[in-house]
């Protein structure tokens, strides 16, 4: 789940946005008539369905923008998700953890270590959270091994946002 380089893109046909929104150094996307979603109506509440997760163009838009780096841009295609899952149970849980590990993303390019740690220690909590419910950090839902996403979860919250930043490559098994 954490190699090296930057994965194969999940939508190689979805460009990304001319920039990353970081708080305080970039125009807001939506709010700032310079922002790259600027009067761009919002988006609607999809429901993913966790066993056709690879199905979903907003889940994989979401872990591409991830893996490139635009994390604000990943938390707001997450959220949607989140949204269509209802905001509570299993896959909202899941989503929410994602949400917050792209939080931290946001935090760490804004120079806020402490964000940084208590996004990636709650995202460490809610997918705790679902192994519990589904039977354990071996568990693999929404194509991610639960215990290697609290992993990575648990070293963020202890030690920071690493200098080889995550990826999510979810396994289609």
């Amino acid at each position: 789940m954490l190699p090296l380089e930057k994965p194969p893109r999940l939508l190689p046909d979805e460009p990304f946005p001319p920039y990353a929104f970081v708080p305080g150094l970039t125009p807001h996307p939506v709010s700032d008539p310079r922002g790259h979603r600027y009067g761009a109506p919002p988006e609607l509440p999809e429901r993913l369905d966790p066993d056709r997760w690879y199905e979903s163009r907003c889940y994989l838009r979401g872990l591409d923008l991830f893996n490139h780096g635009y994390y604000w841009e990943s938390h707001v295609a997450l959220e949607q998700l989140w949204l269509g899952a209802g905001r509570s149970g299993d896959l909202a849980q899941f989503l929410k953890g994602l949400i917050k590990l792209a939080a931290a993303g946001v935090k760490h390019n804004a120079g806020q270590p402490e964000g940084v740690r208590s996004h990636a220690c709650r995202a460490r909590q809610l997918w705790g959270e679902v192994a519990q419910s589904l039977g354990g950090d071996t568990s693999t839902f929404v194509g991610f091994p639960l215990g290697e996403l609290i992993a990575v979860a648990e070293e963020i919250c202890r030690s920071g946002w690493p200098c080889l930043s995550p990826t999510l490559s979810p396994n289609r098994q």
